[in-house]
């Protein structure tokens, strides 16, 4: 694990967010998220679902909550006791628990209903600012995006 990064930067068109990584509880996503990060695959990508006082959702290359990445297979289940608290990014999944891929959310508030069921990788240490300007929405009339991805 020395060569895994240890934070996560998105430049969206609302500020910059530093997300601290943490492969201590969820190896596989942070490995994923990264590799896509750094790929370029994140750039441009917008957040299709974005739900006041719950959270902001994104990585779907089509905008459309419906799919993600080329990189198979979809990830196994890294649920941690770690809770889902403003700030926390976590893995987005479908039904099945082990069908992550590249799409993830943040917190913008207090979701504990969510703890258990949902990998948390990383967490907001600067730039929360930029996630709560994001525009609202399911989708969003006008969705915020992210410009650039990389992990250092």
């Amino acid at each position: 694990m020395a060569d895994t990064p240890e934070t996560l930067t998105l430049t969206l068109d609302t500020g910059d967010v530093t997300i601290k990584l943490r492969p201590d509880l969820a190896p596989q996503h942070v490995a994923r998220i990264t590799e896509l990060a750094n790929a370029g695959f994140y750039d441009g990508v917008v957040f299709h679902r974005v739900i006041p006082g719950f959270m902001a959702q994104g990585g779907d290359p089509t905008g459309t909550g419906m799919h993600g990445s080329n990189n198979h297979p979809n990830l196994p289940a890294e649920f941690s006791k770690e809770p889902h608290v403003r700030g926390v990014a976590s893995m987005a999944r479908a039904q099945d628990p082990n069908s992550a891929n590249s799409q993830f959310f943040i917190c913008l508030d207090d979701a504990r209903f969510l703890d258990g069921q949902y990998t948390v990788w990383g967490e907001v240490i600067d730039g929360m600012d930029a996630v709560d300007a994001l525009p609202k929405g399911e989708p969003p009339r006008t969705p915020g995006k992210i410009v650039k991805a990389s992990a250092a």
